[in-house]
């Protein structure tokens, strides 16, 4: 990009003066100007922590500013957890936090050392000046940002105001290591964040949620405080709530005062040459230590668009493409997080050793597998807890390989293979392709696998490649799948059964999803003439005559599954099909005794779940897949899936297999890793361990590694895995291998059993000679603490 070019700053902060020096290193002749409203030594907050992958790119960006830090740093690798009177630790982790202060310090001074002005006390001139006399304008101003609001229609920001209360403060207390003090006051759980920052003090944040904060609080607390003022009776009673981690220690202030966190997001970030930067950009919650990092690297990645890219326009675009994914990814990890904050008081009835696995684990960034190359001590003494707390003591494995008890049916581990459609019948009669796709999984290692959804009548398919159980040729067809997978492996086979509704009369997935037949369609029907979208067919709304009909099909085709000889039937209440479409506001909207309240709507699957449980052996366990939200307005949420595990679980089921939406074609599903389990974990933690019923984890959970860290933390009871064990057949085999187990949670068939190593592959040298004297003795988990 040409040299020379004007560039103005809005916001002094880490993000903008770090922005500042860089742009000015990489070109000298720009003309760089940083506005600031606050004095220079003014600062809120107390410590900031930085990741060893942050330091490293500040390092390689600019030396000169990371000696400078490095000289201020407090290092330490432990966590420790204080939860009902016992501390866990856990080493390995690698922080580096400084005083917020003295970071500006730094870059105030690296930005007159490069000659760049920073207007402290003054307010930056109109944007739209801004606009015209200086090629680029940087947004860092906070989340309040001024400049964003000025051109908020282009922006679009979002916010969401969180449920937990929170206060900054510091302490002349020293910790030694990143604490978590998770208390049971009489108000209810709060927490502690601490962490030192330098040797003479620590940041002290104080959190818990809304309805334990106005127990606590709600009477004393000052909540229209001028800037720069602190709520000094609140902080009173916070030491006074916390004098036992303080120790006689002393709290301080910095315009400390209660808040609740908000969540921003914007639908862009630039608008011509105005870009957005840090903070008013976007937030991600404190609990996974981001906002001053995240600024940081926004301005390292902007510097060094401006620097590649051969104008404004081109560097802005590229800028936004690099970070835009890095900040989604961090601002998913931080809302779980932050979630998970604000449920604490459902995990503290967990022992000392989970608790602490479930806190570090919370992002789920931080992984069984990643904490054992951490801190193989501490995975190894949480893998030795959940052993010996079975319903059969056990010796210590991965949580995967555990078996579990599904009602009165014993599963040799912990995995599913979950109900995916083949689309692949004909006239809803499996093939030969069922009894490999099926005979495949269960060969492969799995403890239980489950059919598609079985429709219970030709006009209940989704499409006409769906299976059914309403012939007696299905029924010899399904007998046939059922006796391989008894005779040829150890694992159970279970079937789901379901009615499409007002989702059916569609194409194959691959000709078209959701997508009408263009010719040779079949009614459609539903609670209410609503259509799945507007491309569907208007279903016929049922009467209570036809839903009777409807349910003896259940049963009829329930019986047949028992004389079939599978193990395990799935009622199919979710994903928009009949039973669910009857759950969701967004598709009935019947006036009669079915429809209108949740306890109406969840009559017909109730009616349809307890003729089925009737008719099914009353040995073999039963299951309900349900829709945990709609993703939509108007639609079911989490609050209303507890409601419908509840309900469910009190007419006998034995398990909740826990999924979300595709109940409307309008959806807005938060995907990425694992994004159904805290349906599951709020399930399990509500109405699992209440009932005895157990939960099962299903969506994007596709390495060994989530399943082990899933069930670790108390987050399911199993979990079924789909499009990983199409990819790999015997992925539940292969995951044993992976992680050295060999043991009747995975054990190979007696045909496979001399590929039960991975084939070596490349050239092989042999033992390498030794070349290194080792003096510093042996290796071993990292427990530095902060002494100063």
């Amino acid at each position: 990009m040409s040299t020379g070019m004007r560039i103005a700053v809005v916001g002094g902060g880490p993000g903008g003066l770090y922005l500042a020096a860089l742009a000015k290193q990489l070109d000298p002749a720009r003309e760089i100007t940083v506005w600031e409203r606050n004095a220079p030594d003014d600062t809120f907050g107390f410590g900031v922590v930085f990741s060893d992958e942050t330091l490293g790119g500040i390092e390689h960006a600019d030396p000169t500013v990371h000696r400078e830090m490095e000289r201020h740093f407090a290092r330490w690798d432990d966590i420790d957890v204080h939860h009902r009177g016992r501390v866990t630790t856990s080493g390995g982790h690698g922080f580096a936090a400084m005083s917020r202060r003295e970071l500006l310090a730094v870059l105030q001074r690296r930005c007159a050392d490069l000659g760049v002005p920073v207007h402290f006390r003054t307010e930056a001139p109109d944007p739209e000046q801004l606009r015209r006399e200086h090629d680029l304008v940087v947004a860092a101003d906070g989340a309040r940002s001024a400049l964003r609001t000025r051109y908020a229609d282009v922006f679009r920001p979002t916010f969401e105001t969180r449920r937990c209360r929170y206060m900054w403060l510091g302490t002349d207390l020293v910790f030694e290591a990143f604490k978590f003090y998770v208390e049971e006051t009489p108000h209810g759980v709060m927490q502690i964040h601490g962490y030192p920052y330098d040797r003479t003090g620590s940041t002290f944040i104080v959190e818990c949620h809304e309805e334990v904060w106005q127990r606590a609080f709600g009477d004393v607390a000052a909540l229209d405080l001028p800037p720069g003022e602190s709520d000094t009776k609140s902080i009173a009673l916070v030491e006074q709530l916390f004098a036992g981690v303080l120790g006689g220690h002393r709290v301080f202030a910095n315009n400390s005062k209660w808040l609740n966190f908000l969540s921003l997001r914007n639908e862009t970030w630039r608008h011509d040459n105005v870009v957005l930067l840090g903070d008013a950009a976007h937030t991600a919650h404190f609990s996974i230590g981001s906002g001053t990092k995240l600024a940081m690297e926004d301005a390292l990645a902007l510097a060094a668009c401006l620097h590649e890219q051969p104008d404004v326009d081109a560097a802005l675009s590229a800028y936004e493409a690099e970070r835009r994914p890095v900040v989604l990814s961090t601002q998913r990890a931080a809302q779980a997080s932050l979630e998970w904050f604000e449920d604490i008081g459902r995990y503290v009835h967990q022992d000392p050793e989970q608790f602490a696995f479930n806190i570090i684990t919370r992002s789920r960034r931080v992984t069984h597998d990643n904490l054992r190359l951490r801190d193989p001590e501490f995975v190894a003494g949480v893998d030795a807890w959940f052993a010996r707390t079975q319903s059969e003591p056990a010796q210590p494995r991965p949580p995967m390989f555990h078996s579990f008890r599904l009602g009165g049916l014993e599963l040799k581990n912990r995995v599913i293979v979950s109900a995916m459609d083949m689309y692949s019948a004909v006239d809803g009669l499996p093939t030969d392709f069922h009894l490999v796709h099926l005979g495949s999984k269960a060969l492969g290692g799995a403890a239980l696998v489950m059919t598609e959804m079985v429709c219970v009548s030709p006009e209940g398919r989704i499409t006409p490649g769906c299976t059914g159980f309403y012939t007696p040729d299905q029924e010899a067809a399904w007998t046939r799948v059922v006796d391989f997978v008894h005779g040829a492996t150890d694992a159970r086979i279970g079937v789901q059964l379901g009615h499409s509704g007002r989702k059916g009369s569609t194409k194959l997935m691959w000709e078209g999803i959701d997508e009408p037949l263009p010719e040779g369609n079949w009614d459609v029907v539903g609670p209410s003439a609503v259509p799945y979208s507007p491309a569907n067919a208007v279903p016929r709304e049922l009467s209570e005559t036809e839903l009777s009909v409807i349910r003896e099909q259940f049963v009829d085709s329930a019986r047949a599954a028992a004389r079939a000889g599978f193990d395990v039937l799935e009622l199919h209440c979710a994903h928009g099909y009949l039973l669910s479409s009857f759950i969701s506001p967004l598709a009935n909207h019947r006036t009669d005794r079915y429809g209108g309240p949740l306890e109406n709507r969840l009559r017909f699957p109730l009616e349809v779940f307890d003729a089925v449980r009737a008719a099914w052996p009353a040995e073999r366990p039963m299951t309900v897949r349900i829709s945990a939200t709609d993703w939509c307005e108007g639609g079911t949420d989490v609050d209303d899936a507890v409601a419908v595990a509840r309900a469910f679980a009190e007419h006998g089921a034995d398990g909740i297999d826990v999924s979300t939406g595709q109940v409307v074609k309008n959806e807005r599903p938060a995907f990425g890793r694992s994004y159904q389990t805290p349906y599951a974990d709020r399930i399990r933690n509500e109405v699992g361990r209440e009932f005895g019923v157990a939960v099962i984890a299903v969506g994007a959970i596709s390495s060994w590694d989530d399943v082990n860290s899933i069930l670790l933390a108390g987050r399911a009871d199993l979990c079924a895995l789909g499009r990983p064990h199409l990819f790999d057949p015997q992925w539940t085999l292969h995951a044993a291998a992976d992680q050295g187990y060999t043991g009747p949670g995975a054990q190979w068939p007696a045909p496979f059993r001399a590929g039960s190593r991975p084939p070596q592959t490349g050239r092989t040298d042999g033992p390498r000679p030794r070349l290194q004297l080792i003096r510093t003795g042996g290796t071993g988990t990292r427990h530095a603490r902060w002494r100063p």
